[in-house]
């Protein structure tokens, strides 16, 4: 797909999140000078082919009352690691799972599993019961609790530009 300069402006109009109306892809065309339904044609487009691998949400979780946020650490094998990832990941307590490599000698994990809760003991008992769910009590693992929060973005791709 080669991507015009109109793909590059709704690119870097989406890094800015769609608008919580009814119609948001409608609201982003105004802003672009751009229809409903080539906004939707061209976001498609660019998921088909590549150009967009995930399109999804930032939730501020501090704001709905989710104030204990961990990130649960793994070693697991390497030849389970995907398989392990995929169920976690489908899992309900966990909001966000990724694979990085280990930083060996002191960082053996290479699975990172985001579990929100109301209060610690919540988290730690939704970690508790991925363990023991899944059988995952032999595998090393970390809680690593936030400290502090970040702001959160979606992904940001070149300046926004100008619409016409």
């Amino acid at each position: 797909m080669e991507l015009n300069d109109r793909d590059h402006r709704l690119i870097s109009a989406l890094g800015d999140g769609l608008a919580l109306v009814e119609r948001p892809y409608l609201v982003l065309g105004q802003s672009l000078g751009m229809a409903e339904d080539e906004v939707i044609a061209r976001i498609q487009a660019m998921k088909d082919c590549g150009i967009i691998r995930r399109f999804g949400i930032i939730v501020r979780h501090h704001e709905l009352g989710f104030r204990a946020n961990a990130m649960s650490v793994w070693d697991i094998p390497d030849h389970q690691v995907a398989e392990v990832g995929r169920i976690l990941g489908d899992s309900p307590e966990v909001t966000l799972c990724y694979r990085r490599p280990r930083r060996l000698p002191d960082w053996p994990y290479n699975l990172f599993c985001m579990i929100h809760g109301r209060d610690r003991p919540a988290v730690e008992a939704a970690i508790a019961a991925l363990v023991e769910r899944y059988g995952l009590g032999s595998h090393a693992h970390a809680v690593l609790f936030s400290t502090r929060r970040f702001k959160q973005t979606g992904a940001r791709y070149g300046r926004r530009a100008a619409a016409e």
